[in-house]
């Protein structure tokens, strides 16, 4: 899975992204809760700045990072 554009840490993959307004940004938070949803797989999401999103995945069982997160983010991606 290409999760290139995605930070990844000990624990977790992070990415940010920027949005011309907060509509978009909503907007974009409630598809991210759909497919979250569909995968129950959740991830750990904060706006700022009124049009910045940043989304946080990992798997909070295992405390680390796994295929789930990756194919969640990878659904993301497709957004």
């Amino acid at each position: 899975m290409n999760t290139s554009n995605w930070k990844k840490t000990k624990k977790e993959i992070i990415k940010n992204f920027k949005f011309t307004n907060f509509k978009k940004a909503i907007d974009f938070v409630n598809k991210v809760g759909e497919i979250a949803e569909k995968l129950n797989h959740h991830p750990d999401i904060k706006i700022y700045n009124y049009n910045q999103v940043e989304l946080k995945l990992s798997t909070h069982d295992t405390k680390s990072v796994t295929e789930q997160d990756y194919k969640l983010a990878n659904e993301i991606d497709k957004i």
